[in-house]
């Protein structure tokens, strides 16, 4: 067991790990903690330094800047470790809210931790948290998933993992990708209630609050703009079945196809998931879709 005491004198030769949060978007959700801590750094190991410089500049830091991000951690990992381990200080940022959050950070931290290296986080904006307290929707317990993966099934697979959960759930979705996205929750979880916030503390904060199905008919017609933090009610925490209906209840065989096919698949693997998801066999599907 490895105990930390975080305010506790420093032996000579020791140095920290300081997870600083940046604003999400207005500066003014810096705190003074952050920026002292910041400007007492050796180093500041940041997600896109040129972004984090117009952070600095801004409040007149002025500490080093150094790299640290998805496709060097390995490498710059090992270095910022060798220098905690001879006693600098290191700052780490992301380029928006709480470092280690669906961030390459959480590496470093791991790292750290296993060499008995103080981690000392310095709070502040989140970008899922202020969406979940805002949303209307349950905080007694919540379940945060950050980005779900690209690949349709894998993304599949992570929703119906957590189908049946009680928590409300956090998301984070690219703009280009929300409606896909809202999609396939539809089709996996129903027609829960659930928000959309996008540009969370900027200039066009926009909350956009309904049903999943209202959602979706809202962005066929709207093309979001900004990173997009998704907030969506719980399930009822049982399995499906006795006269609970799927959400394709209301559909027709050719209804339920064509869905799919809007959605980019061909005719062919379109009949395939109908007949999976209505357990029938794909020639039936085939005969009814084309009769």
């Amino acid at each position: 067991m490895l105990r930390q005491k975080s305010f506790a004198p420093r032996e000579e030769g020791s140095g920290t790990l300081y997870l600083v949060a940046t604003p999400i978007g207005n500066l003014e959700d810096m705190t003074v903690r952050a920026i002292n801590t910041l400007k007492k750094a050796d180093v500041i190991a940041a997600e896109d330094t040129r972004q984090t410089r117009k952070l600095t500049t801004h409040f007149n830091i002025d500490t080093p800047l150094v790299s640290y991000r998805e496709h060097n951690r390995a490498k710059q990992g090992e270095v910022l470790v060798r220098r905690l381990l001879q006693g600098e200080s290191v700052a780490l940022v992301s380029d928006a809210g709480m470092p280690a959050v669906s961030d390459p950070g959480a590496e470093l931290v791991r790292s750290a931790v296993e060499q008995n290296i103080p981690v000392v986080p310095v709070p502040g904006a989140n970008a899922a948290l202020t969406a979940l307290v805002g949303s209307g929707l349950g905080t007694e317990r919540f379940l945060f998933l950050g980005f779900l993966p690209r690949e349709r099934k894998k993304c599949v697979d992570v929703l119906r993992k957590w189908r049946q959960t009680k928590a409300t759930v956090l998301l984070y979705e690219a703009p280009h990708r929300l409606l896909s996205t809202l999609h396939l929750i539809y089709e996996e979880w129903g027609n829960r209630r659930g928000v959309v916030v996008r540009e969370l503390t900027k200039r066009h904060e926009e909350w956009l609050r309904g049903t999943v199905a209202e959602l979706v008919d809202w962005f066929e017609r709207e093309s979001p703009r900004g990173e997009c933090t998704l907030v969506l009610e719980g399930g009822s925490g049982h399995r499906e079945g006795g006269d609970v209906r799927p959400w394709w209840g209301d559909l027709s065989i050719k209804e339920h196809v064509d869905h799919f096919v809007r959605e980019g698949e061909s005719v062919r693997d379109a009949i395939k998931r109908v007949a999976e998801e209505r357990n029938m066999s794909k020639r039936d599907v085939y005969n009814d879709y084309h009769t």
